[in-house]
């Protein structure tokens, strides 16, 4: 992240600028899918544990929340057996602020919060949404598998599920965290002689 976007918790006052945010993600993305009636009510969530939101400068621009699951997720249900779970979710960042890693940034804090309450995080994304599958995949989230998710009366959307990375995985994208030796696994850099 550069050093004028941060990660922050979420305020009640800061529910107008993301659901301004999330329209503009809408019209970009088509994301949520179906647009709530009420977006604050939809980004205030249900059994909340916790939420955040991630700055430009001044600007609340993205967003991400973690909640107990529902009955109907399918996620938590791909979990291992007896794993207590956490549902990642409302995870956008305004297309105006895309490049700064903020996107990566909130799905790291929701992890690490879900992991100090004793839980794996876990998130399901439409099918059909390759830039935010590759995100996932890109930051070591682990392919559950796909399934379908009923979003209204009669309409099921298909997903694909993810669990969060071992909390070892690299905060940075696509590199193993250098460890002892300079080496990702730990073995020294030094060459058999």
């Amino acid at each position: 992240m550069s050093g004028d976007t941060w990660v922050r918790a979420r305020r009640s006052g800061d529910l107008a600028a993301c659901a301004e945010a999330l329209r503009a993600v809408h019209h970009a993305d088509g994301y949520p899918t179906n647009w709530p009636q009420d977006p604050v009510g939809w980004l205030r969530g249900g059994d909340v544990v916790g939420a955040w939101v991630g700055c430009h400068g001044e600007r609340v621009v993205g967003h991400v929340l973690l909640t107990r699951p529902d009955p109907g997720d399918v996620a938590p249900t791909l979990a291992p057996a007896d794993t207590p779970v956490a549902v990642v979710g409302r995870l956008f960042v305004a297309p105006s602020a895309r490049g700064h890693r903020l996107g990566a940034a909130l799905l790291g804090r929701a992890a690490r919060e879900a992991r100090r309450h004793g839980a794996l995080a876990v998130l399901d994304v439409v099918a059909t949404d390759s830039a935010a599958i590759a995100l996932y995949e890109r930051l070591g989230w682990r392919f559950l598998a796909q399934g379908q998710q009923e979003w209204g009366p009669g309409e099921l959307v298909t997903v694909r599920c993810y669990s969060a990375p071992p909390e070892d995985w690299p905060r940075e994208a696509g590199r193993p965290r250098r460890r002892r030796g300079g080496h990702p696994q730990g073995r020294p850099r030094h060459r058999a002689r």
